[in-house]
């Protein structure tokens, strides 16, 4: 399978700083256009499926890359982005968002998915949509935290790394697997 990995467009928070997380939060201006540049650029690929997560930005990013073209786009929870819990809205600088990257969270941060919980649910739908779209290209649109586990795994980054929020991607960056 041929995956294309993207995160959604920009939003207000991104450039505001602030930890999305599961807030369902709109693109901008910008993101509505980085969205209409990554629909150009993609147009000579042959995608055989555009699968998004449900939030609103990356579901805008996906509809604007689908629009005028045949594909089925289909939204799926399992690539919704990371939980932050209680530091959804606060900026980086508000607390140490290093440590909660870290393979084993501290007690501190027991609201917000894990790391370890986030690794295997993105493993588990990485092996559903290998089986499920053999032989074809898929369309990932999705977010930044959850570019880290796939990163990690189709770049061979071995699990447990102190700190792993460096591999997340830029806002409708486009990365390509062979899986």
């Amino acid at each position: 399978m041929r995956l294309l990995l993207t995160r959604h467009g920009q939003t207000d928070w991104n450039v505001a700083g602030k930890i999305q997380g599961s807030t369902d939060i709109e693109l901008n201006e910008t993101g509505i256009k980085q969205a209409e540049a990554t629909k150009e650029k993609l147009l000579g690929e042959n995608i055989d499926v555009i699968i998004s997560s449900p939030l609103k930005r990356a579901r805008k990013t996906a509809e604007i890359i689908a629009s005028g073209r045949d594909i089925p786009l289909i939204f799926d929870n399992e690539i919704t982005e990371r939980c932050f819990g209680k530091f959804e809205g606060k900026t980086a600088k508000e607390f140490n968002f290093d440590e909660i990257w870290n393979y084993k969270l501290n007690k501190q941060y027991e609201d917000a998915e894990s790391t370890g919980a986030l690794f295997t649910r993105i493993e588990n739908f990485l092996e559903k949509i290998k089986k499920e779209y053999q032989d074809k290209t898929v369309l990932l649109v999705t977010h930044g935290g959850v570019t880290v586990p796939i990163r990690a795994k189709l770049e061979g980054i071995p699990e447990g790394m102190e700190v792993l929020r460096g591999l997340g991607i830029d806002n409708c960056e486009v990365k390509e697997y062979e899986i």
